[in-house]
């Protein structure tokens, strides 16, 4: 058994190469001559890597030689333009699909991470399930979904897809903001309450793992979270406890979300610098809710994503401190 893993040396993708390296799994990684390897440094040793991009098809099929296996990592959450958002995530997987298919059978399962966007937003009282229709609402969503049409229509090998929700955990750079929001004493207030699953990473990563061989995942979606439901005031309030300063409420309305999206989107044009708030984002803020049931996960696979809010965040916050990010 030999493992390619893409994207591994992203957030996500570099707590799935420690998982893979903790169980003594032979482990391929692809990388870029540019991709920043901090994260993933002290495994370099142990893993072969492979120079190439899931955007560069003649290199991904080099990769592909005596793999058995590929977890299909690498992505993008934020684009300067819509059509980049679709050129990676759809492209970029269409063309790992395309390399497994060209090993003639050599490849066993190739296990996609997708996300809770590419099934669309949905309630604590009527939770997204697997056998639910996908209505994503935003530009990444929608190309996560055509992404995984692109898994479940042509990938002849056995495919596993797993969605999770919001993924936080240490060397994220996106909840970062929230934490460095507490420490200048301002408690982010979104108006409304929309309700969110969330997954902390390592409890991700174990997930990955463990349906990557599993003969009941074969051709399945599954969708990999907590079962606790949180709102982004709780998770502020959360942190504000953890940090023990004072704060004062920022109240976010929704409507005042749409222009700071659009600010935030005219910036990443001119400065070429891509922010997750954008346009296409504002219609991920202003839905109802982000949960998923994870019990079809638990049931089949035995993964319980069990880590709590006040757990997650508190390994989070001490290891910002330790690396000097807060």
């Amino acid at each position: 058994m030999k493992i390619l893993l893409t994207g591994a040396s992203g957030f996500v993708g570099s707590h799935v190469l420690e998982t893979l390296r903790a169980r003594g799994l032979a482990t391929a990684v692809l990388l870029r001559p540019t991709s920043n390897r901090s994260f993933i440094e002290p495994h370099l040793p142990d893993v072969e890597v492979r120079s190439g991009s899931i955007g560069d098809p003649e290199s991904l099929q080099q990769a592909m030689a005596g793999i058995t296996h590929v977890i299909h990592c690498a992505g993008v959450t934020k684009a300067c333009r819509v059509s980049e958002f679709y050129a990676v995530n759809q492209g970029g997987t269409r063309n790992v699909i395309e390399a497994v298919n060209a090993q003639g059978g050599r490849v066993e399962r190739v296990l996609h991470i997708s996300s809770l966007a590419a099934a669309g937003p949905a309630t604590p009282e009527k939770p997204a399930r697997e056998t639910d229709p996908p209505h994503p609402v935003s530009e990444y969503g929608k190309s996560k979904l055509a992404a995984e049409l692109e898994v479940r229509n042509h990938c002849r090998a056995e495919y596993v897809i797993l969605r999770p929700p919001s993924v936080y955990g240490p060397r994220d750079t996106e909840f970062l903001r929230l934490f460095r929001a507490v420490k200048s004493h301002l408690l982010p207030r979104p108006g409304g309450q929309q309700a969110l699953s969330l997954v902390f990473v390592r409890d991700l990563a174990e997930a990955v793992v463990a349906c990557l061989t599993h003969q009941a995942a074969a051709g399945k979606i599954y969708f990999v979270a907590a079962k606790e439901i949180v709102t982004a005031r709780l998770m502020a309030a959360e942190i504000a406890a953890q940090m023990n300063v004072w704060t004062l409420p920022l109240p976010l309305p929704t409507a005042l979300l749409w222009p700071i999206c659009l600010g935030q989107e005219v910036m990443s044009r001119l400065t070429g610098k891509a922010s997750v708030l954008s346009l296409q984002k504002f219609a991920e803020l202003r839905a109802s809710g982000w949960v998923c049931d994870p019990t079809l996960l638990e049931r089949e696979m035995g993964c319980t994503c069990a880590t709590t809010l006040r757990q997650g965040m508190a390994e989070t916050l001490a290891w910002y401190r330790q690396h000097r990010w807060l």
